[in-house]
């Protein structure tokens, strides 16, 4: 019998953050341009319900903003003891898009995935979870690499050791508007719906995608 581990099965066994994978100073600056873009797009979390999905051990986050919001769905591998425990959180352990079947459709103002789809084996099929569980007038927040930023990435990963090695060995996929924007028409969002740019100096894309 061969111990071959089949193309899209999942490998990864924990999450972004926990105790196997210490955040470098790279990793903290690249989760704050990151926080920072989502404050700015959102501006008000006051009783939103949100769903942070690929969240990290952590969720570092949405603790930031769990005072403010009604509810939380946390989604990743694995996830703190605290978090599980937290009154307004709802925790979801599992791989994209399998572990998104527990929420409800329509239930979630705002959907946040940031920098989770270049880990995923099946990015459209995630994509199209993210639209069903967004609720009417609600907006999803996206986040993932651009081809201009591999070279950045695998070059602080496996050059200088700045970034973990085995996050740029877990990437599935690269992306730019070309490749990026048809997987968003693709999962349900209508292109008037659809706002993508770059940012992080150009090695992400952000999409902002509102159903309005």
């Amino acid at each position: 019998m061969s111990n071959l581990i089949p193309v899209n099965e999942p490998v990864r066994r924990d999450a972004f953050g926990s105790s196997s994978r210490r955040l470098t100073v790279v990793d903290r600056f690249g989760i704050w341009l990151s926080g920072h873009e989502v404050r700015r797009t959102v501006g008000n979390f006051n009783q939103l319900r949100i769903a942070d999905i690929g969240c990290g051990y952590h969720a570092t986050f949405a603790q930031s903003i769990l005072d403010d919001v009604r509810s939380a769905v946390l989604a990743d591998i694995t996830l703190s003891p605290a978090l599980k425990a937290h009154p307004k959180v709802q925790p979801l352990e599992g791989y994209l898009p399998d572990v998104l079947s527990a929420v409800e459709s329509g239930s979630q103002d705002l959907v946040m995935c940031i920098s989770v789809l270049e880990h995923v084996w099946e990015p459209l099929a995630a994509l199209k979870e993210l639209r069903r569980i967004l609720a009417p007038g609600g907006t999803c927040l996206l986040s993932v690499p651009t081809w201009r930023g591999k070279w950045f990435l695998e070059f602080s990963a496996f050059r200088l050791k700045t970034s973990p090695a085995e996050e740029m060995d877990d990437h599935k996929m690269y992306y730019d508007f070309r490749d990026f924007w048809p997987l968003l028409v693709q999962a349900g969002f209508l292109p008037h719906q659809i706002k993508c740019y770059r940012y992080k100096f150009g090695i992400g894309l952000f999409g902002v995608c509102r159903l309005v």
